[in-house]
């Protein structure tokens, strides 16, 4: 579980950051900070891997509180939740090292795609494999820009990012009974896009023998 901090003044924006991060597996609220001081305090006595930091707060602000976290917690990441969108706090923003800055007002799609993108990333750097520029684009670097591949009819584009943030939840390997509970598309449906991803290289399979039955196809994300 990813330890993550809310630094917010606005109460109704601290709640909704508090909701919509509840909805998404991998991450754990440890607490609650409505400025930069206290936010301070609080990472100094607790284990803290992610702050959701908003911009302006009282005492210290959102880029103070940034430049004290670079010097003393380097190991804590941070993603901007802020109305801030002068392209100089940005600037400043990126300066410091925050790994995503989300503008307010945020729908939840945009918040989970932040989320995930973090998580995996976390996962991707905490194996030991070694990383080739194929994966560190696909995954990290260059993960939301347009790829010039041409879709196959019957893939779109929007579902098949959907499918991809879903398959991050597996780190084990998964048959297609798995992904029909998680996914509101239809087994045929699911099974295009599940072989779509298996044919670009994405995903890989073998089919294992069960007791009883026909054997079932196991699937895995290629490494």
């Amino acid at each position: 579980m990813i330890n993550v901090l809310i630094v917010e003044d606005d109460p109704m924006v601290a709640e909704l950051n508090k909701k919509y991060l509840q909805m998404i597996p991998g991450f754990k609220l440890v607490g609650q900070a409505k400025d930069g001081e206290t936010a301070l305090h609080f990472i100094h006595d607790n284990p803290v891997s992610l702050i959701l930091l908003d911009m302006f707060m009282p005492k210290l602000d959102g880029l103070q509180l940034l430049q004290h976290i670079r010097i003393s917690y380097p190991n804590i990441d941070i993603i901007m939740v802020t109305a801030a969108c002068d392209s100089e706090n940005i600037q400043a923003a990126l300066r410091l090292g925050v790994i995503d800055y989300i503008v307010k007002p945020f729908t939840f799609k945009r918040f989970r795609t932040a989320l995930i993108t973090y998580l995996e990333r976390i996962r991707l750097l905490s194996s030991s494999e070694i990383l080739d520029q194929k994966q560190l684009d696909n995954r990290i670097f260059a993960k939301n820009i347009e790829k010039s591949e041409q879709l196959p009819k019957g893939i779109e584009a929007d579902t098949l990012k959907n499918i991809r943030d879903m398959l991050i939840n597996y780190t084990n390997d998964f048959a297609m009974s798995d992904l029909v509970s998680s996914s509101t598309l239809s087994r045929i449906s699911l099974k295009k896009y599940i072989d779509y991803l298996e044919e670009i290289g994405e995903l890989e399979s073998y089919l294992t023998h069960l007791s009883v039955g026909r054997p079932v196809r196991i699937y895995s994300i290629k490494k």
